[in-house]
């Protein structure tokens, strides 16, 4: 590239969208990458660094306007890094995604397979279960700006539930009434790291604390202010992280208040959600999803289906009353317990939940002389390792239903399952985050 062309500004003409939901033009045949920018609009643009193979730059004027620019609804857009796709209609953002996929599984994974639908949300607002919000000093309480760990102050969010939002405001006058001190990335010290709220169906919520030491102090005055926000609170927990890290959640929990978990209803199962435990943030949208990986799966009654990082056994005991068996496997001894609970709390007595890697489910499974007909798996964004495409297809089943929440390396993952026999036949895209770069696929696999 002509590196002289940087700090220059160019006449661009948007042609598509970046997984970041950056706009992409081309100068000179190089992509261009410009935040805040539509398909289909005439741009000045200021190019900001020009790299051997890509360019980024920013908007200085849109000429010509795209039909789907609308004003952002939210008045901390652009320096809150939580969402990226509130310039838009709802209609430009789905079919952005949409295309995501299908760009991904062509061009990553060498595979001409359409992906002629995606699943929006009738809601695109209020629809977060789980807020995490980060705490600097200040006290400063809410997001992270994007690519940085520099918090945005944020009194209000389109995302959350109005609970969370209130919870959150209350731990933050809490703090500044007692000068409670902020935790600081930089030098390890200070306390409170994270404000966490989990809500259900019900408007429930639970109350965590994420603080680096044993205890906080003026735990009375806490406890009354959460009690005093207005919400329907169910417990108070104080979350233990003393490891200079990034992590979120605690290695230990106490109960400062009410109890430490909520139940929530899922595919007309009912779950017990802890503070750790993993849950989809999306309930509405994510029986959807559900409803999609049951329909790819295929179900009879009459096969065996193996649930490949099942979690807290959500899409196992989904698909268990369609099932002759459902076996679930994880690697976190928690999560397995909670899975197993949750078969017990709901009567459903043909699942079973390992703890184990892909491996060695496949092994204990070939104990048994049994042989799965289904395999369903939802790994977490880095998707699988190929050992466990060569393990799944290893265990010879009909179909595989693949549930991602990154294109990349679902691409990745198809083009490995096709060299191992297994054709994708069939995907959907379904938006579980509305507003947000991220989107979810379900994708049905045959030998």
């Amino acid at each position: 590239m002509d590196r002289r062309l940087e700090h220059s500004i160019q006449r661009l003409v948007i042609e598509g969208y970046a997984s970041d939901g950056a706009g992409v033009a081309r100068l000179d045949g190089a992509a261009v990458f410009v935040q805040g920018a539509l398909k289909g609009e005439t741009c000045q643009v200021y190019l900001d660094k020009v790299g051997r193979s890509a360019i980024w730059g920013h908007m200085v004027e849109v000429e010509t306007p795209s039909p789907a620019r609308r004003t952002p609804d939210c008045p901390y857009y652009g320096r809150c890094g939580g969402c990226q796709f509130r310039h838009m209609t709802y209609a430009e953002e789905l079919e952005a995604k949409r295309q995501r996929v299908e760009d991904a599984i062509r061009r990553i994974g060498g595979l001409e397979l359409s992906v002629p639908e995606i699943v929006g949300a009738e809601c695109q607002t209020r629809y977060r279960n789980k807020g995490q919000f980060p705490v600097s000093s200040g006290p400063k309480i809410g997001f992270y700006q994007k690519g940085t760990h520099c918090v945005t102050d944020v009194a209000d969010c389109l995302l959350q539930r109005e609970g969370a939002v209130k919870l959150r405001a209350a731990a933050k006058v809490w703090m500044e009434r007692w000068d409670i001190p902020a935790y600081e990335e930089r030098t390890g010290q200070g306390l409170i790291r994270h404000v966490y709220v989990r809500t259900n169906r019900r408007g429930e919520s639970l109350f965590c604390l994420l603080v680096n030491g044993k205890k906080v102090p003026r735990e009375g005055e806490l406890v009354e202010a959460l009690r005093s926000a207005g919400t329907d609170l169910a417990g108070i927990v104080l979350g233990v992280n003393e490891k200079r890290n990034n992590v979120i959640l605690g290695e230990s929990y106490r109960t400062l208040w009410g109890r430490d978990f909520l139940d929530d209803t899922l595919c007309g199962l009912t779950f017990r959600l802890s503070v750790p435990s993993f849950y989809q943030i999306n309930p509405d949208q994510t029986e959807k999803l559900y409803r999609r990986a049951a329909e790819f799966a295929g179900l009879t009654g009459a096969e065996t289906l193996l649930d490949l990082y099942c979690g807290t056994g959500t899409i196992g005991l989904t698909m268990a009353g369609a099932a002759r068996q459902v076996v679930g496997a994880e690697v976190i001894p928690q999560a397995v317990e909670d899975a197993r609970q949750n078969a017990l709390r709901n009567g459903i007595e043909n699942a079973r939940f390992l703890c184990a890697d892909a491996g060695e489910a496949a092994r204990a499974l070939e104990a048994e002389g049994l042989r799965p007909d289904v395999i369903c798996v939802d790994p977490p964004r880095k998707g699988l390792s190929g050992d466990v495409v060569d393990t799944v297809a290893g265990m010879l089943p009909g179909r595989v239903v693949y549930v991602s929440c990154d294109p990349a390396t679902l691409a990745r993952d198809l083009a490995r399952f096709a060299q191992k026999g297994y054709k994708a036949q069939k995907a959907v895209a379904i938006d579980l985050f509305p507003r947000t770069v991220h989107v979810e696929t379900v994708t049905l696999l045959c030998r």
